[in-house]
């Protein structure tokens, strides 16, 4: 199909010494400097396509779009900016955004909206497309639906406008299996992840959080690792324990018979000393004391299996094992820090301090990116994965060796320790 002139030029093209944020705009910057307008397209259907919203509106009807119109002195009138992720703003308390797929804009078109979308204002990558039918066909068959566009499984780094060294990439690093595996910029500080209406349903869908406080509890209870089960952590521990005592490799059956010792030991009533005196407790009856045992010797089992199939494809080496899920608390808090930014839960400065708090936690409790990603992937599995080995563990392993073997990843790049 022709398009005629290029419908986005109002103007040559003489671009300034520019780096590109990311790929992204790097493929928008060179389609659009040989006027390959079908690339061009190409690239936005690929991409999340961010714009401005009504915070105020928003915040009453989170289901509606309620998108901000720009006034462009080159055109006279008003226009509908939209950006890639490499392009966004930094965050700021009334200025939020939504994102949506290339197709979205040309089927919500109406009448009363501005005649022309501009695409990374501004910029070198910039481009007008007609908004309006049937123009707005041309460039609207390149988006096949209109569901998320971004592929998962891929690493993505900001170039610019991002870490990529020092204590806040270390922190955000530690958030990369996540990253990663959701096909978002693992360096990004200033957050909008997938929008603000979306960054909002993501806290509430699964952590509960709908207010500043509850974010704060969240993210403070995952700096702290107490966001994982305590029983987890005192079977690894044991373990732990046991190897430091007697050095080597710890016998699965010496270590269910071991945690079995302790619970016994812990069940049979002891004097407590208080500001009161000193106090008895009772001992638990039996059968709650058997069904305790029994319940950490099943985890004990599972958690060897697991280690065997981390084994097996190469997320631990030989003999190997994981020696605490804490991991898995702090990588989320460095994705925890970013989401309450995104909605706007909190500022960018504590995001910040909360990732560089993550990443010094973390250098503490690992040795390396290695231990550290065992432990996160262990933590996911032994919580969401039931032992099914199914994409619970296997995106984190797929997005484990990306990071383990990219020449761009943060983990080959930034010193754990």
């Amino acid at each position: 199909m022709s398009f005629g002139p290029p419908p986005a030029s109002l103007g040559p093209v003489n671009p300034p010494v520019w780096t590109p944020p990311t790929e992204i705009e790097q493929a928008l910057f060179e389609a659009r400097s040989r006027d390959d307008w079908g690339t061009y397209f190409q690239t936005l259907a690929q991409s999340r396509l961010y714009f401005q919203i009504r915070r105020d509106r928003t915040d009453i009807e989170p289901d509606k779009t309620f998108p901000v119109f720009e006034r462009d002195l080159r055109t006279g009138g008003a226009v509908w900016a939209v950006f890639t992720a490499g392009m966004l703003p930094a965050p700021e308390p009334g200025r939020v955004f939504d994102c949506r797929s290339l197709r979205w804009f040309a089927r919500v078109w109406e009448p009363t909206d501005p005649p022309l979308i501009v695409v990374n204002p501004g910029s070198p990558c910039e481009a007008f497309l007609p908004s309006a039918p049937p123009h707005s066909a041309g460039w609207a068959q390149y988006s096949r639906s209109e569901s998320d566009p971004t592929p998962s499984l891929c690493l993505r780094t900001l170039r610019v406008g991002g870490p990529l060294h020092g204590p806040v990439a270390h922190g955000l690093a530690c958030g990369a299996l996540l990253c990663v595996n959701n096909g978002s910029l693992w360096n990004a500080m200033a957050w909008h992840g997938t929008g603000y209406r979306r960054e909002r349903t993501r806290l509430r869908e699964w952590w509960g959080i709908t207010t500043r406080d509850e974010w704060l509890t969240a993210l403070k209870d995952l700096q702290e690792c107490e966001s994982h089960s305590g029983v987890w952590q005192f079977v690894l521990q044991l373990r732990r324990t046991i190897a430091r005592d007697f050095g080597g490799h710890v016998d699965a059956g010496y270590w269910r018979q071991a945690a079995a010792n302790v619970i016994r030991a812990n069940s049979a009533g002891s004097v407590v000393i208080t500001e009161d005196g000193a106090t008895q407790t009772e001992p638990r009856p039996e059968s709650e004391t058997e069904a305790r045992i029994e319940g950490v010797q099943r985890l004990i089992g599972r958690i060897t299996r697991y280690e065997a199939r981390m084994r097996a494809d190469g997320v631990l080496d030989e003999g190997g094992y994981v020696s605490s899920v804490d991991a898995w608390d702090l990588g989320r808090a460095s994705k925890m820090a970013r989401w309450g930014l995104g909605a706007r839960f909190g500022t960018l400065q504590e995001a910040e301090s909360a990732v560089v708090q993550a990443g010094r936690t973390a250098a503490r409790s690992y040795r390396s990116w290695q231990d550290f990603s065992a432990g996160y992937i262990l933590g996911r599995c032994l919580h969401f994965d039931e032992e099914e080995f199914g994409e619970w563990y296997t995106d984190m392993v797929a997005a484990h060796r990306i990071l383990m073997t990219d020449p761009g990843s943060p983990w080959l790049n930034i010193p754990f320790r």
